[in-house]
């Protein structure tokens, strides 16, 4: 008898002081537009890629075609309004993007200085887009906020977005200074010069391979150092 009851105490003992092997599963969020859906139908979209590159599940909630500033209520609660794509958990990681769709289709990329305003002030600290990304970081996630890819110059038909588009991604870059949990990733210098193969036929969205390039700047923000 005392020999079961010296077993049991030394179990409870290893059970208490020996750590567990195994570690809960990543958890991600991906939101965002289509350059996020992109190629989604091969499974080689950024979110697709991610997931493998770090071997959990990532939950993708982008839409093609979402808005940060998007009135519509139904719809935009089906996820066009990239804010109400967002849903309350534990995660550790929130990988957004958008704004492209608010100056392309929203102004033509022409005036459009009061929805540049809207979206994102010239300090970083107000808008549609600081707003969905304190949303996250509130529920303790870091943030990923994923920039476009540019023109090879070949004839993409949003070739006059671009300076509009970069001074969009400044103000984000400013709102990442503001917080070491966000982090913004930019893609201005992937694509070389007269080289389309990251591009999809319509010179705007990303190819599979562009879509791999970005997941991997994603993934080295995640794991800098991967073993």
């Amino acid at each position: 008898m005392l020999l079961v009851r010296l077993c049991a105490a030394l179990a409870l003992c290893l059970m208490i002081t020996t750590p567990a092997t195994g570690e809960s599963p990543m958890r991600v969020l991906v939101m965002g537009d289509s350059f996020m859906t992109s190629n989604s139908s091969a499974k080689k979209s950024l979110p697709h890629v991610l997931s493998g590159l770090l071997r959990t599940k990532v939950k993708s909630r982008a839409v093609a075609g979402a808005r940060h500033l998007y009135a519509l209520p139904i719809s935009g609660g089906l996820g066009m309004n990239i804010s109400k794509q967002y849903r309350p958990g534990k995660w550790d990681y929130v990988v957004m993007n958008g704004g492209g769709n608010d100056l392309w289709m929203g102004c033509g990329c022409g005036k459009c200085t009061r929805k540049m305003e809207k979206l994102i002030s010239s300090d970083g600290r107000k808008g549609a887009i600081p707003n969905s990304i304190a949303r996250a970081r509130r529920d303790g996630a870091k943030v990923i906020y994923v920039g476009y890819l540019r023109s090879p110059g070949r004839g993409s038909p949003i070739e006059a977005c671009k300076p509009l588009g970069d001074k969009l991604e400044a103000r984000i870059a400013k709102l990442a200074a503001l917080d070491s949990d966000i982090t913004f990733v930019s893609l201005a210098d992937m694509v070389p010069f007269g080289d389309a193969s990251f591009h999809a036929l319509d010179m705007i969205h990303p190819s599979p391979k562009g879509s791999a390039a970005a997941a991997r700047r994603v993934l080295s923000v995640i794991q800098p150092n991967p073993s």
